[in-house]
């Protein structure tokens, strides 16, 4: 009765975590469609993006209907099963479509002159590539089991939402403000992470598995990453630059503009 009961709780978490997760990338494809433009979206965060969510995307779907990975998960776990619930497929596969989405409109709306796939994250795509090549050969000849593979997918997605919170971060705090930039999104990325992590340890308790908190590193490491930055966020948000206006940060951003046009060597010395 009572695991009945955790299992339905577990239920409406994951399912309210799906939709703070999901309404959160709403936001930039409407206002890439009322501007009718794509300027000032970064091209390597809606190419990462769209290729972490499909990597996520593969990683569930694969964990909860294969039945080889499903197998290879019992193998190493004493015969538990494995801690992905229909929620996390349906994220994943809504945020890959979305994200897709946001990515063809860079395409059809005009952008930046500039504005393409930077050199590193193109490099970096290569390496990627060519190490899921060396997975896709290994695997068929034997020398590693298919839930490698998606544990490896799984790391690539955990790069991709680090990449993305840190430069947010960093120029929040170069500008000492966070004008022009949505807390409403951060709100909901918090909720969904926060509640994805209550589920993931709900459901460990519930089966007496608490291993399969870390048998799911991209669900953990998804939820850590997103409640560590959206806090810093927040806090950056509602403490540390909270009376920073637009008045006020017009005169840092026409000061920092005349800097740009000073002397390194003398800028250093003052």
């Amino acid at each position: 009765m009572l695991a009945n009961a955790y299992q339905v709780l577990s239920q409406v978490i994951g399912w309210t975590y799906f939709t703070a997760w999901s309404v959160s990338f709403y936001p930039q494809v409407i206002l890439n469609w009322r501007r009718k433009s794509v300027e000032g979206l970064s091209i390597d965060f809606a190419t990462l993006n769209t290729l972490g969510h499909l990597s996520y995307a593969i990683y569930n779907f694969n964990f909860y209907f294969n039945p080889t990975v499903r197998r290879e998960y019992r193998n190493r776990h004493q015969g538990h099963e494995n801690s992905v619930q229909p929620n996390d497929v349906a994220f994943a596969v809504h945020a890959f479509l979305i994200s897709s989405f946001t990515l063809a409109q860079t395409f059809w709306y005009p952008r930046g002159r500039n504005q393409q796939l930077s050199y590193y994250n193109t490099y970096l795509l290569t390496v990627v590539f060519a190490a899921l090549l060396v997975n896709l050969v290994m695997l068929s000849s034997g020398q590693t089991l298919f839930i490698d593979l998606l544990y490896n997918l799984s790391s690539f997605k955990l790069y991709v939402s680090f990449a993305k919170y840190v430069p947010q971060a960093w120029l929040n705090y170069k500008r000492k403000s966070t004008v022009g930039w949505s807390i409403e999104n951060i709100l909901l990325d918090f909720t969904g992470g926060s509640l994805s992590l209550i589920q993931l340890f709900l459901d460990a308790s519930t089966s007496n598995d608490w291993a399969s908190i870390t048998g799911n590193p991209a669900k953990l490491g998804l939820s850590l990453l997103s409640i560590i930055f959206d806090l810093l966020f927040m806090t950056q948000h509602f403490i540390l630059y909270k009376g920073h206006t637009d008045e006020k940060l017009r005169v840092v951003d026409i000061e920092g503009a005349a800097n740009e046009h000073a002397p390194l060597l003398r800028r250093a010395t003052q």
